[in-house]
C-alpha cells in the first residue's frame, strides 16, 4: 500500500459520514428492541452480549495490571475470563465490576461516535477489538463466535454501501444499549432462586464487603443510564 492509499484509508476511517435519516435510526432501534425482548431471538443474539461482557473483564484486567490467562465463550451464552494477579485490591474489584457494565458502556461510547458522524471508525474499531480478543480465546466455540462476529463487521465495513453501514452500526449500538439492560435482571432473578451463588456481584461483595444487592443496584444504574444517555445521542434529542 503506497502512502497515498494509506492516507486515503486513514481519512476514511477517521472522517465523518452523513447522518442517517431519523426513520432509519428509529427502525434499527425497534429491531434491536424486538431482538432483546423476544426469547428466541434473544437466545440467539445474546452471545454478542457475552462477548462484550467477557471482553470487558479482559480489558480491565489488562489495564489494571493483571495477567490475562484466557477467555472462554460457551454455547449456552455463558463465559469465563481468567486472570492472574493479586486476589484482592482495586484491580480485582474493577475487573469483576466490568462484565455487566461493559456492553452498555460500549454502547454508550458507540452512540457518542455515531452522534459525531464516525460510522466507519465505529465499525473498524469494533473489528480491531474483536481481533485483539481473538488472541485470548481458549476454546473452539469461542474462536468461532469471535471470528464470525468479526467477519460480519469486516464485510459490512468493506463491501456495503454507506446506507447499509449506517443501518448496521446503529443496530449494533442499539442492541448493546438495550441488550446490556437485560442480563442484570436475569441475574437478579437467578439469585432470587439461589442459582447464581458465585456471580460477579457475589464476588464483589466478598472483595469489598459491600452487599451484593448494592452491586446489583450499581449494574442496573449503569445499564439504564447508558440506555437513556445513548438513546438521546442516537435520536439527537
Amino acid at each position: 500500500m503506497d502512502s497515498t492509499s494509506a492516507t486515503e484509508l486513514w481519512d476514511r476511517v477517521v472522517g465523518t459520514q452523513p447522518d442517517p435519516s431519523q426513520w432509519l435510526v428509529a427502525i434499527t432501534g425497534l429491531i434491536a428492541l424486538a431482538t432483546v425482548v423476544y426469547r428466541t431471538t434473544w437466545r440467539l443474539s445474546r452471545n454478542a452480549i457475552t462477548i462484550a461482557h467477557e471482553g470487558g473483564h479482559g480489558i480491565i484486567a489488562l489495564l489494571s495490571g493483571r495477567r490475562l490467562d484466557g477467555i472462554r465463550l460457551h454455547s449456552d451464552t455463558s463465559g469465563l475470563t481468567l486472570s492472574r494477579g493479586k486476589p484482592t485490591g482495586l484491580g480485582m474489584i474493577l475487573t469483576a465490576a466490568a462484565g455487566y457494565t461493559a456492553p452498555s458502556l460500549l454502547g454508550l461510547g458507540g452512540a457518542w461516535l455515531l452522534a459525531a458522524g464516525h460510522i466507519t471508525a465505529l465499525l473498524w474499531g469494533a473489528t480491531a477489538l474483536l481481533i485483539a480478543m481473538l488472541v485470548m480465546i481458549r476454546n473452539a466455540y469461542g474462536v468461532l463466535s469471535v471470528v464470525v462476529t468479526g467477519a460480519i463487521f469486516l464485510l459490512i465495513s468493506w463491501l456495503t454501501e454507506p446506507e447499509v453501514q449506517a443501518a448496521f452500526a446503529y443496530g449494533v449500538v442499539w442492541f448493546l444499549l438495550l441488550g446490556g439492560v437485560r442480563p442484570p435482571f436475569e441475574l437478579q432473578r437467578k439469585r432470587q432462586y439461589g442459582h447464581a451463588g458465585d456471580s460477579d456481584p457475589d464476588q464483589l461483595a466478598r472483595l469489598t464487603h459491600v452487599p451484593a444487592a448494592m452491586w446489583m443496584f450499581f449494574f442496573h444504574t449503569v445499564t439504564l443510564c447508558s440506555l437513556v444517555g445513548g438513546g438521546r445521542w442516537l435520536l439527537a434529542l
